[in-house]
């Protein structure tokens, strides 16, 4: 059994936590969060510490416990480290480029270039001898987002392995044809 929920969430020094009803709004050095939680989830905080508890130890209640200290857990991270994932473009011609406005500007194959506007609270960066991009922001789950969303324009393809995938992702390759065999 998971005893994820029960473990108190410590608050850095300049974490503000703000709990209204079911609305938690956590403020740190880099931004603030706010998020809504189920209102059976009773939030409290207590000696430099966030605590999560559960009305009954119905399989429901149980679930939204771990849940929830999961989500108070990674808007306290996001606010004080942020958060960034990787990704990585492979293929000839296939090329990323910064634009001045913070988006991104992908060849991907296409006939035409494909531009990925970053929402609030994301920027890009881009490494451009490595064909690197990097998606950061204080929200995991909007970083999480945004980085399947680019990689979906052009996942890797098992052949010859173009196409974008995460840094340190293992795609696993396919023989080509075998040729005919003879005549």
């Amino acid at each position: 059994m998971s005893r994820i929920g029960l473990t108190p969430i410590p608050m850095p020094d300049g974490v503000k936590v703000d709990i209204k009803g079911n609305s938690v709004t956590v403020a740190g050095p880099k931004g603030s969060l706010v998020r809504d939680f189920h209102p059976d989830m009773k939030i409290v905080v207590e000696e430099g510490e966030i605590k999560v508890s559960r009305p009954t130890d119905q399989r429901h209640h149980r679930a939204l416990h771990g849940l929830t200290r999961a989500l108070l857990n990674n808007m306290v991270l996001g606010v004080t480290e942020g958060f960034q994932k990787q990704l990585e473009v492979q293929g000839v011609g296939y090329r990323v480029d910064l634009q001045d406005d913070g988006s991104l500007m992908l060849q991907l194959g296409f006939s035409h270039p494909v531009r990925i506007v970053p929402p609030d609270g994301i920027t890009f960066d881009v490494e451009a001898r490595t064909k690197v991009i990097t998606v950061s922001g204080i929200d995991k789950e909007t970083v999480g987002q945004v980085t399947a969303e680019i990689r979906a324009w052009r996942p890797p393809e098992p052949y010859k392995g173009k196409g974008i995938r995460y840094v340190g992702e293992y795609v696993r390759r396919k023989a080509g044809k075998a040729g005919k065999v003879g005549a």
